[in-house]
């Protein structure tokens, strides 16, 4: 099936950004992710208009350095630079001040939706809580098992009304021992989800394999459900 969307590169508050429109959008979704991801992130472009039936705006901006610019404190196990975990809360006020208004003002008030793939999607959890205006959450493999990420999230109530979670079946048998928190650290996060949400607002899939596999579809997946 050929999906007509317009796909721009620009340049919003001083980052770039890659657009892909539907006429009359219904959505707007916002995922961070790299440059050597754009022909993955075109692909999932493709995907989750084939899987979800409603019609979107995505704009996904670049994230040069992942760790430095999606980790929301430091954590050793993910990068021993002191700068890790003091510039989360840069993208975070870039995504809620700048891109979202962007967004708002070029396409109408429509119904956000953050989300993204490992850091991505741990960064979306955890701005849900800090954020107004995030409807949804579209986490695939989001990286719960760092240090610290059950005491915020025992703290803070998302802020989004759907939330859709995603692990593969190995990835909680990582010989990394604070990745293989993940399986643990997901089932609860899942629960507090389901407290606040309830059962028909948040999910939590599992995937056949482990981190890697397929990155784009278990993103637009993640997207897909949220929009319903």
């Amino acid at each position: 099936m050929l999906i007509l969307m317009d796909i721009q590169d620009v340049i919003i508050g001083g980052r770039s950004c890659r657009i892909y429109s539907q006429q009359e959008p219904e959505y707007l979704l916002i995922q961070p992710t790299a440059r050597h991801e754009s022909a993955a992130i075109d692909r999932e472009m493709e995907l989750i208009a084939s899987q979800s039936g409603h019609r979107f705006v995505m704009a996904a901006f670049w994230v040069d350095d992942w760790a430095l610019g999606l980790m929301p404190w430091h954590d050793d196990a993910v990068s021993r630079r002191e700068a890790v975990g003091q510039h989360g809360t840069d993208t975070l006020r870039y995504v809620c001040d700048v891109l979202m208004p962007w967004l708002g003002r070029h396409y109408g008030p429509l119904p956000v939706v953050l989300g993204g793939y490992s850091l991505g999607g741990l960064f979306a959890l955890w701005a849900s809580c800090l954020c107004e205006g995030i409807c949804g959450v579209a986490a695939a493999s989001p990286s719960v098992w760092i240090e610290g990420w059950m005491e915020f999230a025992s703290a803070h109530t998302t802020r989004a009304g759907r939330v859709y979670m995603s692990l593969g079946d190995r990835e909680e048998h990582a010989r990394n021992k604070s990745m293989a928190r993940v399986g643990d650290n997901i089932r609860a996060t899942n629960a507090m989800l389901m407290e606040q949400l309830g059962g028909a607002c948040t999910t939590l899939e599992w995937n056949s394999g482990g981190h890697f596999g397929d990155e784009a579809a278990r993103t637009a997946r993640a997207f897909a459900w949220v929009m319903g």
